[in-house]
């Protein structure tokens, strides 16, 4: 259940009587205990609008609001806040609903389309946020009942695949090994830039593509499917949900280019600027005034990225139905997707009905304020990135218990190390840089995921003490201790921060709520006696605490994140 919704509907009701027309209560979370559990803050717009007083105005919302059976109390505060007290029947009846999460009434197609790697290249740090933001916001969302369809934007097609296969084939390189692909890549565009023949050469392998020679094809798609089954090992590793088959990449779209440009023309949208096809339109504009161009095809007749993303574009539409497309790409690319949007519409190849989002993020730092990359400048391959987070977390694992056996032990490792790699990132507003620390993302207290896995391992141990099972644990609640209680309306807020999760596609927001989720249990795990309580405390509290067990494992689950019943 929605909490804040449903207080936000019932204010909202009685404001809507008060004024005549429709007027959002603006119900959130009180900022402090001593406010109640939910704050109103419609009360001073909607006065000021009617010139009234703003708390007598409040009364009577109050007054008018039905609240029977979920507020017990309610207080009139400064110039108009309403401040709401929930009530301990509501409390209980909430916290043990048996479906923790609910479905949306209408969910939508949604397609997310992030990760998008170049299979010229490996992997790298470069990739992970795009990878795992994405992946968070997919899971919160199916969690929430939507059909979700994953797309894997790779780039696979085009001039790099040129110069790379001319490159390994003159370098007599075994396709199958891929463990110096960057290297290779960096020397076959050396080769590119300095030797017009090799250039050549490189040009008639994609003419030879793109025009579907045989041999061209075969030798493409034999490094094709190598590169991605490399790029589904890192996946695999990172416990990341894209799978082959959500890869849909550039080569997918290279039968509709020629459509998309024709259907361009057929609009009247397409220009011709030095030889090049363009569109123009009067929202974008450069320096002097000047408008930019959307190129679509070169003059040579090659295509560009923005054609492709037009034709996926198209097919997001017509065969996925999607009533919602986000990309997850980094900050750089706001302007292209600002026009690639504005295209999709003027040319009606999207409805306006279809929300299109783009969803930037920051850059990833190290502690000097740069890019995060290795030594020598270059970008860390992510399979080096996981390589060393294992070893730092078996470190860290073994100093804290050395009673788990060789199996539990290697899983323990490999959830904290997958999990502090992605909570490091996850916990931070995505818009903003973020700059990586090894010690911090794997320390056991403070926002990381290892205090929140040491939580529900920490849970997992009482039952086990107890020996009872956590899963079909089922007693009533009575919060009778603050601690208790304060943990319970956290528990209620779980449902309204995954619908904000999914409307923002900020997972930051679901890692804070773990972390107050986890700091209040930690908090009410000190205060109030479990096991050693008397009968009907001790059932109630570890009522709450398997809730709380269940509400952190669905929450790491949908951030992509493992826990682990013993740590």
């Amino acid at each position: 259940m929605n909490v804040r919704k449903l207080l936000d509907d019932r204010l909202s009701d009685a404001f809507g009587s008060i004024s005549k027309e429709p007027t959002p209560a603006l119900v959130s979370p009180a900022s402090r205990p001593e406010h109640g559990d939910y704050q109103a803050n419609g009360a001073m717009a909607l006065a000021k609008r009617l010139k009234t007083d703003p708390r007598a105005l409040a009364r009577d919302v109050v007054n008018a609001a039905d609240l029977t059976g979920i507020v017990a109390k309610t207080e009139i505060a400064g110039p108009g806040f309403i401040n709401l007290t929930l009530s301990r029947q509501f409390l209980t009846r909430t916290i043990v609903r048996p479906d923790l999460v609910a479905q949306v009434p209408q969910p939508d197609h949604i397609v997310i389309d992030y990760s998008s790697p170049n299979l010229a290249k490996t992997l790298h740090v470069g990739h992970l946020r795009s990878t795992v933001i994405g992946d968070a916001t997919a899971r919160t969302l199916e969690k929430l009942g939507h059909e979700v369809y994953r797309q894997n934007h790779v780039g696979d097609w085009g001039t790099p695949f040129g110069m790379l296969v001319t490159y390994l084939d003159e370098l007599g390189q075994p396709t199958d090994d891929l463990s110096n692909l960057d290297q290779f890549y960096a020397l076959a565009s050396e080769r590119f830039e300095k030797e017009p023949s090799f250039a050549e050469r490189a040009r008639k392998f994609v003419v030879d593509l793109q025009s579907g020679e045989k041999a061209a094809l075969t030798r493409w798609k034999q490094f094709i499917d190598l590169s991605s089954a490399h790029m589904q090992h890192i996946y695999d590793r990172l416990n990341v949900s894209l799978t082959p088959n959500h890869i849909r990449g550039e080569s997918a779209y290279n039968n509709d280019l020629a459509q998309v440009v024709s259907d361009l023309d057929k609009a009247g949208l397409l220009s011709l600027s030095d030889g090049a096809k363009c569109v123009f339109l009067e929202e974008f504009t450069g320096k002097e005034g000047r408008p930019l161009p959307m190129l679509v095809q070169k003059s040579d007749g090659g295509y560009l990225y923005h054609t492709s993303d037009l034709a996926a574009l198209r097919y997001r539409h017509r065969i996925l139905e999607a009533d919602r497309i986000l990309y997850f790409t980094d900050a750089r690319q706001e302007l292209h997707f600002r026009m690639l949007f504005a295209v999709a519409q003027a040319s009606e190849f999207i409805p306006k009905s279809t929300k299109l989002e783009h969803h930037p993020f920051g850059k990833l730092l190290d502690g000097s304020g740069r890019p995060f990359r290795s030594r020598d400048g270059s970008a860390i391959p992510l399979d080096q990135l996981v390589d060393e987070a294992l070893e730092r977390a078996r470190a860290v694992v073994k100093s804290k218990n050395s009673n788990l056996d060789d199996h539990e032990f290697d899983e323990v490792v490999r959830a904290v190390a997958i999990g502090a790699i992605k909570y490091a990132d996850l916990s931070k507003n995505r818009v903003n840089d973020y700059t990586f620390d090894w010690d911090s993302m794997l320390a056991f207290d403070g926002n990381t995921a290892p205090y929140l896995q040491y939580a529900f391992a920490r849970i997992q141990s009482l039952f086990a003490r107890a020996k009872i099972d956590l899963k079909s644990y089922r007693e009533d609640i009575s919060l009778d201790n603050p601690n208790e209680r304060s943990l319970a309306v956290q528990l209620c807020r779980f449902q309204e921060t995954l619908e904000l999760v999914g409307r923002e596609a900020m997972p930051h927001h679901l890692c804070a709520y773990l972390y107050e989720l986890t700091s209040r249990f930690m908090r009410f795990y000190e205060t109030c006696p479990i096991l050693d309580a008397h009968e009907k405390e001790r059932a109630s509290r570890l009522a709450v605490c398997a809730q709380t067990a269940k509400t952190l494992d669905t929450g790491l689950n949908c951030l992509g994140i493992q826990s682990v019943p013993r740590m």
